[in-house]
């Protein structure tokens, strides 16, 4: 929700300038840092629509994990599977951020208890110009830094 705030705050005009910078680092919550070129924000500076000039940008930055399988015929072919997963997963997570989740929930109650409870969450984006930053491979899990700058210009179209 707070991400959607944050688009539609880049997406309108005001008379202060601003770079707003998302980071995600598994497995904690992410961060949201405002970075003022004058130097003269608060620490907590508050999120509305005419925070953000229109030639502002913001920048989100993820990272995506994947994990190799064992039963591979060769240590290539692991590492390419598992940065094939953290890519697909570093695309999931942007498209979350600038998009939203959309979340069903379902649960079965007999005789006072839960039977059942099932979550489904779907996102539907298209991702373009993002870029990998950085790959990094250790044990078996592969994890793939990916960032995503959007502009006002971006969604003038």
């Amino acid at each position: 929700m707070k991400y959607s705030l944050l688009l539609s705050a880049l997406l309108s005009s005001a008379a202060f300038s601003a770079t707003v910078q998302t980071v995600q680092r598994p497995p904690q919550a992410s961060t949201i840092q405002v970075v003022c070129p004058t130097g003269t924000c608060t620490s907590k500076p508050a999120i509305h629509k005419d925070v953000l000039p229109i030639n502002s940008s913001l920048r989100i930055d993820v990272i995506g994990q994947g994990v190799a399988p064992t039963n591979t015929s060769s240590p290539a072919q692991a590492y390419a599977l598992a940065k094939r997963a953290a890519t697909a997963d570093a695309y999931r997570l942007i498209a979350e951020k600038v998009k939203g989740v959309r979340i069903e929930g379902d649960d079965l109650i007999k005789n006072m208890m839960v039977q059942r409870s099932t979550v489904r969450t779907t996102v539907k984006a298209m991702v373009r110009n993002a870029n990998v930053v950085e790959t990094t491979f250790k044990d078996g899990l592969c994890e793939v830094e990916m960032e995503i700058v959007l502009s006002h210009a971006d969604f003038a179209r």
